[in-house]
C-alpha cells in the first residue's frame, strides 16, 4: 500500500496526530521520528492528490493526543524517582485498552505488517525526556529502576532493581535456621504457639544478617541464597558458607562493604558471621544454588555397647570412597520428594575420642546426608556406619567445616 492510499483510509477512521499516523510506518525508514514520518505522509498525499496540506485539527483517535503530555509525564517520573538512588532507568506503560483495541483494529484493517505498537513510542519519548531533564541514563537491559506509568489514573509505580551481596557465613550457635520459618500452626499469621510472631524460630542466620542492612539500604526485606543449607542443630564454622543476600527494593544502592561486614558481626558476635562481602549479582544467584560443591563435616558419634578402634577404622575405611544410596530420610519426607539418591564419600576419617562419642570427619558430595549415613536410617541409607558394624550409632552432634564454593572448584581438582 503506498503512503497516499494509507493516509486516506486512515483518515477515514478520524482524526489521527503524526506520531500515530508515522508509526503505522515505522519500519519503512530510518534516523526519523514517527512525528516526522507521519509529517512526511501528510506532505506525500497533498503533492499527489493536489490538494492542500491537512494537519491534525481535533484529537486522535488512538492516543488521545498523549504525546502532548510527554513534558508532563517526564516530570512525574522524575518527582516519582526523587529520594531513590540509581543511576540508570527505563520507563514502561499500561496503556488503556482502548488505546490499544484502536491501534490493533486499524493494523488488522489495512493488513499492515511493519507497525511500532503505541506503548513502544510512548516508552521512548518520556525516556528521552527523562534523560535529558536529569542526571538518569536510559538502560532497558538492566536499569536501576523501571517506571511504570498508568495513563488511565494518571500515576507512576516505581520499581527497584534489588542488589545482591555475595558472602560466606558462619554459624557458632545451634537451633538457628538458615532462612525465616513461617509458623507451622498458623502459617505465618501468628498464633498462640509462636507468640503472634508468625515464626516457627525467632531469629535465622538470613534475618540476622540482613537486620542491620536495612535500614542501612531503607530497603523492604532481605532473601538469603545459600549454596546449600545446613541442618538447624548443626554449626557452620571453617570458611563458612557461600550466600548470595538479595536485598529488595533499595532505596539507597552504595555502601562500605567492610563496614558493613563489621557491623553484622558485632551486632551479631557469638552466634553469625560474615566474611568475604562483595558486590554480586542476579546471574550469579542460578551458579550458587547450582554448583554441587563438596562439603568437609566433624561429628560426634555416639555408638551402642562397646566398638575397639580398630573396628571401628575398619568400618570408616570401608566407607571411604563408597557410593551411599539413600532414600530420601525420614526426618525430611514431610518436605522431600521419595526417592533414592546416589551420594559419594570422598573421605572419612576416625580422629578420636570426646568422652565417650567417637570423632568423625566425613567429606561428602553435595546432597550427602551425613546423619543417614551413620544411623543408616532404618535401612533407608545403604551403606552406612551402622549397617557395617552391625551396631546402632547416631550423630550427636555436627559441625560443618568447610564448603567448597565455585571459586574454589579448580584447586581443589588440582590439589
Amino acid at each position: 500500500m503506498d503512503l497516499t492510499e494509507l493516509y486516506q483510509k486512515v483518515t477515514e477512521y478520524g482524526d489521527i496526530c503524526d506520531h500515530c499516523l508515522g508509526r503505522l510506518v515505522a519500519k519503512r525508514s530510518f534516523g526519523l521520528s514517527n512525528d516526522m514520518r507521519g509529517k512526511g505522509i501528510r506532505i506525500a498525499a497533498a503533492l499527489t492528490l493536489n490538494q492542500p496540506y491537512q494537519e491534525q485539527s481535533g484529537q486522535c483517535w488512538i492516543c488521545g493526543n498523549f504525546f502532548e503530555t510527554v513534558d508532563h509525564w517526564a516530570d512525574k517520573v522524575i518527582e516519582a524517582f526523587t529520594g531513590i538512588g540509581g543511576e540508570t532507568f527505563v520507563i514502561g506503560s499500561k496503556v488503556p485498552p482502548l488505546m490499544s483495541e484502536s491501534e490493533e483494529m486499524i493494523w488488522s484493517d489495512l493488513g499492515l505488517s511493519d507497525p511500532e505498537p503505541l506503548k513502544s513510542e510512548i516508552n521512548r519519548e518520556v525516556g528521552k525526556r527523562v534523560a535529558a531533564r536529569s542526571s538518569l541514563i536510559g538502560d532497558t537491559k538492566n536499569p536501576d529502576l523501571t517506571a511504570v506509568i498508568h495513563i488511565s489514573d494518571g500515576t507512576v509505580k516505581v520499581q527497584i532493581r534489588p542488589l545482591f551481596l555475595y558472602g560466606r557465613y558462619l554459624k557458632y550457635e545451634r537451633g538457628i535456621p538458615q532462612t525465616h520459618w513461617a509458623c507451622r500452626a498458623c502459617k505465618g499469621a501468628g498464633c498462640e504457639a509462636c507468640n503472634g510472631t508468625g515464626k516457627q524460630y525467632h531469629d535465622s542466620v538470613e534475618e540476622l544478617i540482613g537486620r542491620p542492612l536495612l535500614p542501612v539500604f531503607k530497603a523492604e526485606r532481605v532473601v538469603l541464597h545459600g549454596a546449600g543449607r545446613e541442618d538447624i542443630d548443626a554449626v557452620m564454622l571453617g570458611s563458612g558458607r557461600p550466600f548470595i543476600l538479595e536485598i529488595v527494593n533499595p532505596r539507597i544502592r552504595e555502601a562500605d562493604l567492610k563496614v558493613l561486614e563489621d557491623t553484622i558481626n558485632a551486632q551479631n558476635e557469638g552466634r553469625i558471621g560474615v566474611t568475604d562481602l562483595r558486590w554480586s549479582a542476579r546471574s550469579e544467584v542460578e551458579t550458587l544454588k547450582s554448583h554441587k560443591g563438596h562439603k568437609k563435616y566433624r561429628i560426634l558419634v555416639d555408638i551402642d555397647g562397646s566398638v575397639p578402634d580398630t573396628a571401628l577404622q575398619s568400618a570408616v575405611q570401608k566407607l571411604s570412597g563408597a557410593i551411599i544410596r539413600q532414600r530420601t530420610p525420614t526426618r525430611v519426607a514431610h518436605r522431600r520428594a521419595d526417592k533414592v539418591r546416589e551420594r559419594g564419600v570422598l573421605d572419612i576419617r576416625y580422629t578420636g575420642k570426646e568422652g565417650k562419642d567417637f570423632v568423625l570427619e566425613v567429606t561428602g558430595e553435595a546432597g550427602l546426608y551425613i546423619k543417614e549415613l551413620i544411623s543408616g536410617d532404618q535401612g533407608r541409607t545403604t551403606p552406612s556406619l551402622t549397617e557395617v558394624l552391625k551396631t546402632p550409632a547416631r550423630v550427636v552432634q555436627l559441625d560443618v567445616i568447610h564448603v567448597e564454593g565455585t571459586d574454589q572448584v579448580k584447586s581443589h581438582g588440582t590439589s
